[in-house]
């Protein structure tokens, strides 16, 4: 669970960053997709979401829009949102701030985003209030863990119908690692919440 739904004491670390948005009068998830674009993923993704009537937020790694740059364009014409996610993918405790902050940069400079999530969800404080400053850090209520070859499709998709609740920011991943499994569980998830009576909404850009 510790994965799959961060802790109160996992999320006060970081309390400018956004985990959940919860809403008083409707039930609404918010749909991410980190890691991307690739060109063997993404527009599946993008025709499932369509086909379903459902916008997402994309997490987006700098050096793959620098190599797939009309996927970049398409993502945000069939009207979804998208964020920064570094230029190389990038985890913060692993690497000195000046070397991070220099990679968000980069990415920057392509995506033109407010909206940051941190590599596997690690950064260091000083980051943090970094960051803070020009972007929404955009963290996650739900890990589907669906890049995890311990876990199968049907597990990825137990673990959104366990943990998802009302304001949850959904975590999958558009990318190679994740793809069997994602492929099974994202619309199969998307069918269980509309039937749940859950609306989805993207991170506003704001």
């Amino acid at each position: 669970m510790f994965i799959e739904q961060p802790p109160l004491a996992y999320r006060l670390l970081f309390p400018e960053a956004i985990w959940r948005i919860k809403h008083n009068r409707r039930k609404v998830v918010y749909l991410t997709f980190d890691d991307g674009p690739v060109p063997e993923v993404t527009p599946w993704v993008l025709d499932v979401l369509d086909s379903y009537g459902v916008k997402a937020t994309f997490f987006l790694v700098g050096d793959n829009v620098r190599r797939n740059p009309a996927l970049f364009e398409e993502i945000k014409r069939r009207g979804h949102a998208w964020g920064n996610h570094t230029m190389h993918h990038l985890q913060g405790m692993k690497v000195k701030s000046h070397r991070y902050m220099r990679d968000l940069t980069e990415a920057d400079f392509l995506l033109d985003t407010p909206l940051f999530r941190p590599p596997q969800g690690l950064l260091r404080w000083s980051q943090a209030a970094a960051i803070k400053t020009h972007y929404n850090i955009v963290m996650y209520d739900l890990v589907t863990r669906d890049y995890s070859k311990k876990l199968t499709g049907e597990e990825v998709l137990d673990n959104v119908r366990r943990y998802a609740r009302n304001g949850s920011i959904i975590v999958f991943h558009d990318s190679l690692k994740a793809e069997k499994n994602m492929r099974y569980a994202m619309p199969r998830a998307i069918e269980w919440l509309k039937v749940a009576g859950y609306e989805f909404e993207v991170i506003p850009m704001h």
